[in-house]
């Protein structure tokens, strides 16, 4: 596939298209996947994220990327970079994020992705700082931004997870362009 914005050892990355609706709402479907969410996106949730993607890669250059394994191109999820504004200290923010489907967990997809998302955000978008926030008990999520090179800075109560008291401590970590 010719229309990959970079891609790593594995993993091609690139803008969504409407035909990812039905893929990405199974991943979205998937208990385990979404242990560490207040919910399950519905169909329309899925759909209105991959516009808002869409129209975040036009704007910034970046979004959470769609992202295929590149011997089949098949679309395992995303990695990639969003603006965050919902913490008051920090005001707008480039967070680093993945979801990716079950049956590719624990193969190194997640931390390789995110480590060439890193590399895409400080070489060619010109970031400074990129952080992560996870609930403080998805340890898997905070193994990978330890594996990629992250510095815990905080734990902090999530302002839109008030609702949800197993999610809402999270842990707020940091890398910086070397």
């Amino acid at each position: 596939m010719s229309n990959y914005i970079f891609t790593s050892e594995r993993l091609g990355f690139r803008n969504w298209t409407f035909n990812d609706a039905d893929p990405l709402a199974e991943i979205n479907n998937d208990d385990d996947v979404m242990e560490f969410f207040p919910f399950k996106p519905s169909k329309k949730d899925t759909q209105d994220f991959i516009y808002r993607m869409q129209e975040m890669q036009k704007e910034k250059g970046f979004c959470y990327f769609a992202v295929d394994l590149l011997n089949n191109q098949e679309l395992i999820g995303f990695i990639g970079l969003c603006q965050q504004t919902y913490l008051e200290d920090l005001g707008e923010f480039v967070d680093i994020g993945w979801r990716l489907k079950k049956s590719i967990w624990n193969q190194g997809y997640a931390t390789e992705g995110a480590k060439a998302c890193l590399e895409y955000g400080f070489h060619e978008i010109g970031l400074e700082n990129i952080y992560s926030v996870a609930p403080e008990i998805n340890t898997k999520s905070e193994l990978i931004m330890k594996k990629i090179g992250m510095q815990r800075i905080k734990t902090f109560d999530h302002p839109k997870l008030a609702d949800y008291k197993k999610l809402q401590s999270c842990v707020l970590y940091v890398t910086s362009k070397n």
